[in-house]
């Protein structure tokens, strides 16, 4: 990927730098140990700074990212003859990697992709597609939400409370299972949504009301 010379690319650079460090570097960490430092120094250009870096991290397991992307500038300093445009080039290729929004092509040609609705099963997985609280995007784990045969088993193992229900309702098979909290919070979602139209729809009468008035 050979974009960094054309001025959007400068722009999206300078958008970009702050969330690479941040979000990519400190907070996915995703060169901490050596099978994933391996992948970034695939990207960088001089095998004599490669192999100085490989040295260096491999002497230091756990080494944080954050520090791994300064040590490739302060060894560079000391590595000669050194290109020093095409390292800048390759970093900056890695951070519009790593950061910039990419469209997925199977995603954006295949009709199947595009039904993620609530609660809908991905036919690869068997993981349910479930809504999400955006109050609490660090705590979602994508890993660990119900999958279909796991609901079944939710169902066949549970056992009814002694007392039951107070309001006589039986208790529905998605209340027995991991997919209870979830279902309730699309529910309370749509009912904020309907309120919120009503309420619209209510004010837009009202006005139009007013207009109906002759004096």
């Amino acid at each position: 990927m050979k974009t960094h010379t054309n001025a959007p690319s400068r722009r999206s650079l300078e958008t970009l730098k702050s969330h690479f460090q941040h979000d990519i570097l400190q907070d996915q960490d995703p060169w901490e140990t050596d099978e994933k430092f391996d992948r970034l120094l695939q990207l960088l250009p001089d095998k004599t700074l490669n192999d100085a870096l490989r040295k260096k991290w491999s002497s230091a397991p756990g080494r944080a990212s954050k520090a791994k992307w300064a040590d490739i500038d302060a060894l560079a300093k000391t590595s000669k003859g050194l290109d020093a445009k095409a390292l800048l080039e390759a970093k900056q290729d890695i951070v519009l990697e790593y950061t910039y929004p990419r469209l997925d092509i199977e995603v954006s040609k295949k009709l199947n992709h595009l039904l993620k609705s609530p609660f809908v099963v991905h036919p690869g997985t068997g993981r349910v597609c479930v809504p999400i609280d955006t109050r609490n995007l660090d705590g979602f784990d994508p890993l660990g939400v119900p999958t279909v045969t796991e609901l079944l088993s939710d169902v066949d193992e549970w056992k009814a409370p002694e007392e039951g229900p107070k309001d006589g309702k039986s208790i529905q098979d998605w209340e027995k299972t991991s997919l209870r909290p979830y279902v309730e919070y699309f529910r309370s979602f749509v009912l904020a949504l309907m309120k919120d139209e009503i309420g619209t729809t209510t004010k837009i009468k009202r006005e139009q009301g007013k207009d109906d008035i002759e004096f």
